[in-house]
């Protein structure tokens, strides 16, 4: 049989709208942060592991630099400028969209059938599933790691610079989401792509703390036109460090962030429409 969202009769409230999943997803997350919060200890102890686990990444950057002055004509607070930049915004997106890798198990065991059924909207139940605020840990990381790269990296700092930076973090965030958004709805079709999914935003979050020069031109290429994982940090980063464009792009494609992932997310949004409309479940 085929499950679908059903459409309110007339006069009813139909659930799909923004604002109510925005509601829907707010009063999940509520319901699991306080599940969490019963367990102090418990939350303090994963969120300093999580902390500790991704710290380890900077950590070989580090070590790396005790071989080498740079890396693709990179200095080490030029690369943590990019790490942090990166692993914030992936932070961010990780804590509010991580659970989306789950969906291709929920598909296949016909556990969805169960959100499906309930006048909540599908995708801000199945993204605050199981919310975990250990994921902070990640968060905190990239941000102690941006401090450190600001206080010691060389950057002209002008109103412009200063206002693309805060705006670099919420449009990579924004862009990390809408790629969960994406791979949680290609699991409609291939049941169970969590692997597939996590290449591209773990991979992508990994690719971008490294400077562009170090891969070949047309990976950078795939990340700025295919998958534009490029806009996350990498082009507001080389304007924000006076480091040139290595495609030789015009200047105003470095701020070009907040439109591409206005159009990442819309893409998104009708994908995973097209991928609830052909879920068929298993009977179960």
């Amino acid at each position: 049989m085929e499950a679908e969202p059903r459409g309110g009769a007339a006069g009813e409230r139909t659930p799909g709208t923004v604002a109510e999943s925005v509601r829907a997803y707010r009063l999940v997350v509520r319901m699991w942060m306080r599940s969490t919060m019963s367990y102090r200890a418990s939350f303090v102890m994963t969120a300093f592991g999580n902390f500790a686990a991704t710290a380890l990444d900077f950590l070989t950057i580090v070590l790396m630099f005790s071989h080498v002055e740079a890396l693709g004509g990179f200095s080490l607070p030029e690369v943590a400028f990019l790490y942090g930049t990166a692993s914030t915004s992936f932070g961010l997106a990780d804590l509010l969209m991580g659970s989306m890798d789950r969906l291709g198990e929920r598909v296949r065991d016909g556990t969805l059938d169960t959100l499906m059924l309930r006048p909540v909207p599908v995708l801000a139940q199945v993204a605050a599933d199981r919310f975990a605020l250990r994921r902070l840990g990640r968060v905190v990381q990239g941000l102690l790691v941006l401090g450190w790269a600001l206080w010691r990296v060389d950057v002209h700092w002008t109103v412009l610079n200063v206002a693309l930076l805060p705006v670099t973090l919420v449009v990579g965030a924004a862009i990390f989401c809408a790629v969960y958004v994406a791979g949680g709805a290609f699991q409609f079709w291939a049941g169970d792509a969590a692997q597939v999914q996590n290449s591209v935003t773990y991979g992508g979050a990994t690719l971008l703390q490294y400077p562009p020069g170090v891969f070949a031109r047309d990976l950078v290429r795939g990340v700025t036109f295919v998958v534009p994982l490029a806009f996350v940090n990498w082009l507001p980063a080389l304007r924000m460090l006076g480091r040139p464009d290595p495609l030789g792009l015009p200047g105003w494609v470095d701020f070009a962030g907040a439109p591409v992932a206005l159009v990442c997310c819309a893409l998104s949004g009708l994908l995973w429409r097209a991928g609830v409309r052909s879920y068929r479940s298993t009977g179960s």
